[in-house]
């Protein structure tokens, strides 16, 4: 269910980079960004990704994949199709990030090295962004450590601002949580509660939380940003959905925040596709990748029995498995696990077996998900960016093949590495 709640803040805290001015001011309402009399242009709405190449925790964190997608691509793809901006710009200081903010279709904004410091602040950058483009009116600035970011959140931001009339918006996540204040040696001893009666503690659905900001974006017009401000004017926040609230600080987040966003994240317009043809590397998937020789020379393996569960689910819920390996493993030794799965030993070219498979079955390759630990290329015009094959088989279990791009060091759409992640949900 998505909420958007609306209302004048009278305070706020500091967004990540904005230095602390003291109350935001109230402005007077002017006549740029379509306030005026007459027929005039609609402000031009610009959505602006801060992406230096100097980060510090991860190093290139914005784009270092997450569920197979570049950090900062979740974010602009969000941007693009939401259709509210009139333009979309990465400003970076970084050839890397430049090459992937192009390839997905954002303008860049080659920032200087003065506003790139690690002592820079958000609020800098957005500054000398709009000192180089006079067209733009309003600023949304968006975060792209916020993957699960989606469309209709920014087209409905767009609407609060352009239509309604307000000078900024951010955005809020609803937590119920109870705040207790700081002990001190030597100042305060004993903690305090802040936000609740302890003899009357309320039930979770009794108490309506508390609304924190959660750094997915800030949408400010020029006016109050040339006065040191993304927050303030004409007031309000925008209520996100708790899933989509991930935020990315530290490399502990990471893993967790992909498990998000393969289960909430936005894939795009494209229709996904089901998956009808699973492919599984048996070296180091199907089985640990140990290979035990007996006293007669005979090769013994070991498998997860979970693996050949998961296979049966795949296969009652109508998806082909089939098995490859590189090795001349015995057919035999394979046939004993029970599996009942077609597959192919001592193959050189994996993905001439794949492609022969996916002809054979009449499947385009976004049908087709691939398991293993080696890169398998698929080279094909039908493979897209926005390329993520999802697939629910029951409540409790599901599968999801995410594309992930080539070791080369500039992103290329037309060279993927397809992986199969399995989720206990």
């Amino acid at each position: 269910m998505d909420s958007v709640e609306k209302g004048a803040a009278t305070s706020v805290s500091n967004p990540r980079g904005r230095p602390s001015r003291g109350r935001p001011p109230k402005l007077q309402r002017n006549s740029r960004g379509g306030q005026g009399r007459g027929v005039e242009k609609p402000p031009h709405l610009a959505a602006l990704i801060l992406a230096r190449g100097g980060s510090k925790g991860i190093p290139l964190k914005n784009i270092k994949h997450l569920a197979g997608v570049p950090l900062i691509g979740w974010v602009l793809r969000a941007a693009l199709d939401s259709g509210a901006f009139q333009s979309v710009w990465v400003s970076t200081d970084h050839d890397e990030i430049e090459n992937v903010a192009k390839q997905f279709g954002a303008q860049v904004h080659r920032r200087s090295s003065e506003v790139s410091k690690d002592s820079s602040t958000s609020l800098d950058a957005i500054i000398e962004f709009l000192n180089y483009h006079n067209e733009v009116d309003i600023v949304g600035n968006i975060q792209a450590t916020s993957p699960c970011l989606h469309p209709t959140d920014l087209q409905k931001v767009a609407e609060m601002i352009r239509e309604e009339g307000y000078d900024s918006v951010f955005s809020v996540v609803r937590r119920h949580q109870f705040r207790w204040s700081e002990i001190q040696k030597g100042v305060r001893e004993v903690t305090e509660p802040l936000n609740l009666n302890p003899a009357k503690r309320p039930r979770r659905q009794d108490w309506d939380g508390e609304l924190y900001e959660n750094g997915s974006f800030y949408f400010a017009k020029r006016h109050l940003i040339e006065m040191g401000y993304l927050q303030g004017g004409k007031m309000a926040y925008y209520e996100m959905r708790a899933e989509h609230s991930v935020d990315i600080d530290v490399d502990i987040d990471w893993p967790i925040a992909e498990q998000r966003v393969l289960r909430y994240g936005y894939f795009g317009k494209e229709k996904l596709k089901e998956i009808k043809l699973l492919v599984c590397n048996i070296d180091g998937c199907l089985t640990n990748g140990h290979i035990y020789v007996s006293g007669d020379q005979k090769e013994i393996i070991s498998y997860d029995v979970k693996d050949a569960i998961g296979i049966s689910l795949l296969k009652k819920s109508g998806i082909e498995v089939r098995l490859i390996s590189e090795r001349a493993c015995s057919k035999q030794t394979l046939s004993s696990l029970k599996l009942d799965c077609k597959m192919e030993v001592s193959v050189s070219d994996k993905l001439a077996v794949v492609d022969e498979w996916r002809k054979e079955m009449g499947l385009c390759w976004k049908e087709v998900a691939y398991l293993g630990i080696t890169s398998l290329f698929m080279v094909s015009a039908t493979i897209s960016m926005r390329t993520k094959l999802k697939y629910n088989l029951q409540p409790q279990y599901s599968v999801v093949s995410s594309s992930h791009i080539s070791s080369s060091s500039c992103y290329r759409p037309d060279s993927w590495t397809s992986s199969l992640k399995f989720l206990i949900l």
